[in-house]
């Protein structure tokens, strides 16, 4: 018996205007045809019902309400690119959920966005609900339910636009449903529903007096992503500007406009940044009104949280940060930061979140998810990401979640990007056997060096990087496609990550200061250049970037590599780097056996940070220009969370789904620590003090010397 999908919509006739909307914000933020529908349905069995299996999904967001109660949030977007977003995505995403009943009866309550708001929400171009169950009685027999025309539907113009709510407008009366033609063709998204949690600031009410405008602002404990929860008593009309903020009200807050005409209880549709709330609240009735503050914490669930905790206070308050921050950038799809909630392109972002999941909340079915919406997206625009760096990443990303959860059937999904995605960096290798002519060097750190930014960077600025990661991607190839048993690849892989390694270690490298420089000063031919591509610098850089990359890579003999590393952590050789690069410094000096020696001199740098803000992770360490201010819910900047723990454990996963390990222990200066790893088999622990270590191993793993 399977259950229908039937999608259904507003009347044609009745709401001709609030049928279609646009694909995805990305560039059309002003061009949305916003509308919140809202839909209505109550069942009466004839016996007692003892469960629930739901399958639903909607366009772009949907509450629903179970007799009475939020019991879902979605749909769980597809994955986006900042190019290839002027079509309608082959694929939508439904989600599935079990709930007990006790009843004979069961009532649903949908309120359905109409319109893409942040970047990560799709579109397919027309508003709809789906909603199917399967619903079982106390004597074991089943029914099926579904949306349809039976269904009631409204519209409901107090919500006026993305950020703004006015309760003076009252819904409409309800009227059926009509169907509409299904474009969706849900796949089922394989994701548990999001947690909720209701937060409440420092204060928990205001009190404003007749005809008084007061501005208050109320603090949270920590940063969340969350949706607005505002409440009013009040007798008359009640104006409410709420801005969120994180540290400051900045140009990157929100604010909502909400109107109450009376009583009344506001939830927003968007997910805000909130560390705190700035409200401008006007009393226009003659009776002192109360408003009540709160946000809605939303997150992917968390059923484990593994943690490490050393002799170093200061250390154990940059990991719980790291985590944090972490939890709030986990929804059901990875963020960046839910302040600036950028699509799924920014793979290098969520490589980072995906490993620091590993080694905290443990559930990588996330990262595996972005994983393969990846390589939809990669199939979308033959094989293109908008960062090139970002989609070389994607290959490493995707070898090393294998490895964690031993899912050879995401590697096998993939393998037709993968080919894809390799095609098309064979057509950017020059005359000289390494990359000369890609669409972008991007993104190589969020810099500026001699006011040109490495975001963006020229030849001379990004081409080294963009080979190292090319020959981490060819690596990992290799051990993707040995994996899945395809010889005849793997060979080549090896091959061309041969032929671009001593071509780089030819062209890309300079024999008298034994290290590698940024790229060649070649100009950069006129039909590459472009809005992400700027005319090559006569200049030539020595700096830490492409030599940190180098040693990660493993691009060179590992003797090379460590001098390299020395160099790089006695400032020989220059140049700064962000939070997000020092993820593969952590893991430059881990490869090459100098984890000892340097990982908490490079753990030290978030010290200070986070003893500023402990509300959420700063974006990173220096301002890449005067007037910029860092976001703090940033995760792309916690790898210390991943490679600290790694690095007391000299964890080495030797078969897929830590089917075999390696550990070995070490205090890296530290008096004491205690090492907590998720695995599918359950948590390992390690717990060092002194020179004394003990391991505690699940059942299924196999560790050995």
């Amino acid at each position: 018996m399977k259950l229908p999908e039937k999608w259904i919509w507003l009347n044609k006739e009745k709401y001709p205007e609030n049928q279609t909307t646009i694909n995805t914000v990305l560039g059309k933020e002003n061009e949305a045809n916003y509308a919140v529908a809202e839909f209505f349905k109550e069942y009466i069995f004839s016996k007692k019902a003892t469960k629930i299996d739901l399958r639903l999904s909607g366009d772009t967001y949907f509450e629903l309400y179970m007799d009475g109660k939020i019991a879902a949030t979605g749909p769980v977007p597809i994955g986006t690119d900042f190019i290839g977003n002027n079509f309608r995505r082959g694929q939508h995403y439904a989600s599935e959920a079990s709930f007990d009943l006790h009843s004979e009866t069961v009532s649903f309550f949908a309120r359905v966005k109409m319109g893409p708001v942040g970047d990560y929400e799709y579109s397919q171009g027309k508003g709809g609900f789906m909603l199917g169950a399967y619903v079982t009685f106390e004597d074991g027999t089943k029914t099926v339910i579904s949306t349809d025309e039976s269904w009631l539907a409204r519209l409901n113009p107090a919500y006026t636009g993305r950020y703004s709510f006015d309760f003076r407008k009252k819904p409409d009366e309800y009227s059926f449903a009509q169907l509409t033609e299904n474009i969706w063709h849900a796949q089922t998204a394989p994701l548990p529903l999001l947690s909720e949690e209701k937060i409440f600031p420092d204060c928990k009410e205001i009190t404003v007096s007749a005809n008084e405008t007061k501005t208050v602002c109320v603090e949270f404990d920590k940063i969340y992503a969350a949706y607005l929860s505002i409440a009013a008593k009040a007798r008359g009309e009640i104006k409410i500007t709420v801005t969120d903020y994180e540290t400051v009200v900045d140009n990157r807050s929100r604010k909502a406009e909400i109107t109450f005409d009376g009583n009344g209880d506001y939830r927003s549709l968007q997910v805000h940044s909130v560390g705190g709330l700035q409200l401008e609240i006007t009393n226009n009735s003659e009776a002192e009104a109360v408003v009540y503050p709160a946000i809605i914490a939303v997150n992917y669930p968390v059923t484990v949280h593994a943690k490490t905790r050393t002799s170093d206070e200061d250390l154990n308050l940059v990991l719980d940060v790291c985590a944090h921050t972490l939890k709030i950038c986990r929804q059901h799809i990875h963020l960046d930061s839910p302040c600036h909630y950028e699509p799924l392109a920014c793979t290098g972002d969520y490589y980072i979140e995906s490993l620091m999941t590993a080694f905290s909340y443990g559930d990588m079915r996330l990262a595996e998810f972005d994983i393969i919406r990846t390589a939809e997206l990669l199939r979308n625009n033959s094989g293109r990401m908008f960062h090139t760096t970002y989609s070389l990443i994607w290959v490493m990303m995707m070898y090393d979640t294998y490895m964690l959860n031993g899912n050879i059937k995401m590697l096998e999904e993939c393998r037709d990007a993968l080919i894809m995605l390799l095609d098309r960096f064979d057509t950017y290798i020059g005359d000289n056997g390494v990359i000369e002519n890609p669409p972008d060097y991007m993104f190589i750190d969020w810099l500026y060096i001699d006011e040109i930014s490495l975001h963006h960077p020229p030849k001379a600025l990004g081409q080294t990087c963009l080979n190292m990661f090319y020959y981490g991607a060819l690596t990992n190839a290799e051990k993707i496609f040995a994996v899945l048993g395809d010889t005849a690849m793997a060979e080549e892989c090896n091959k061309k990550a041969e032929s671009l390694k001593a071509a780089v270690n030819t062209v890309l490298f300079d024999e008298e200061k034994q290290m590698y420089f940024e790229g060649l000063n070649t100009p950069t031919p006129e039909h590459l250049l472009g809005g992400w591509m700027p005319q090559n610098t006569s200049k030539r850089y020595y700096r830490k970037h492409a030599n940190i990359l180098a040693a990660y890579v493993g691009i060179c003999e590992k003797e090379l590599a460590q001098s390299l590393l020395h160099r790089i952590m006695s400032d020989e050789i220059e140049g700064e780097y962000q939070a997000y690069f020092a993820h593969y410094l952590f893991e430059a000096l881990y490869r090459n056996g100098l984890r000892n020696e340097y990982t908490l001199t490079v753990a030290q740098r978030w010290k200070q940070p986070v003893k500023d803000c402990s509300k959420g992770l700063a974006e990173g360490f220096i301002p890449p220009e005067p007037t910029y201010s860092f976001d703090h819910s940033h995760a792309w900047g916690g790898t210390p969370l991943y490679s600290v723990p790694k690095a007391l454990t000299g964890l080495e996963i030797l078969e897929a789904g830590y089917k075999k390990i390696k550990l070995n222990p070490s205090l890296l200066g530290l008096e004491e620590a205690t090492t907590e790893i998720p695995t599918p088999h359950g948590i390992i622990t390690v717990t060092q003090q002194g020179g004394k270590v003990n391991c505690e191993i699940p059942n299924g793993i196999e560790v050995v010397q």
